[in-house]
């Protein structure tokens, strides 16, 4: 059975505190709902969670939001929130189609891209979370000095996120093929569980952060 197909996940999440169930009802409200006026970080694709929890450990001074589409990993992050409750971090099962329902113009400063889906088919491109199509949507909700963090162990994918850039108002503050290796940008990484597997495999990770 796979991971995200475990009877009961959605009843379970239903019921969770940790889980923000009307995410449109926050839109330009995520200050309010935090009670203070954090800088507000959003993880798209959060996986498991060990990511954005250990950022939002690290940064008590940052609100974070995780989203995931899939109710069985989510709430593998939500057995480790019982464990471990964090004020500053929130999370969201919904599809990353609709984060600009949920975040209002000019509302994040940072969105972080894990181990993204590559969606290799050629129809599925507009799906992929570093696409054209994404960047306009990233470019509604960030601020204007907001960034795109972007890691991956696929080189195809990654080549087609640089390749994506072309032609739009996006550009690399920096950007490497091989972080683990990079002295400057593997400062302050934090792993996640793809990151961790894949590393010690030997797959070379990449990553660019971009701004406009």
């Amino acid at each position: 059975m796979r991971l995200r197909n475990v009877t009961g996940s959605r009843e379970m999440i239903a019921d969770n505190d940790f889980v923000i169930h009307e995410p449109a009802e926050m839109k330009g409200k995520w200050s309010e709902f935090f009670g203070n006026d954090n800088p507000l970080r959003v993880e798209i694709g959060m996986g498991k969670g060990r990511f954005i929890m250990t950022l939002a450990e690290q940064n008590p001074d940052v609100n974070y939001i995780g989203i995931e589409k899939y109710s069985t990993v989510l709430l593998r992050a939500l057995q480790k929130m019982e464990v471990n409750p964090l004020p500053n971090v929130r999370f969201i099962r919904m599809d990353a189609e609709e984060i600009c329902d949920v975040f209002a113009e000019g509302e994040v400063d940072r969105i972080y891209l894990n181990f993204s889906d590559p969606w290799p088919k050629d129809r599925h491109a507009k799906r992929r979370l570093p696409s054209q199509a994404f960047l306009a949507r990233y470019d509604v909700i960030l601020k204007k000095d907001g960034v795109v963090e972007f890691k991956t162990d696929n080189r195809d994918l990654f080549d087609f996120a640089e390749e994506e850039l072309q032609g739009t108002k996006w550009k690399e503050d920096a950007v490497t093929y091989d972080l683990h290796n990079n002295e400057e940008m593997v400062r302050g990484n934090v792993m996640t569980e793809y990151e961790e597997k894949f590393s010690s495999m030997g797959n070379p990770i990449c990553k660019y952060i971009i701004s406009r």
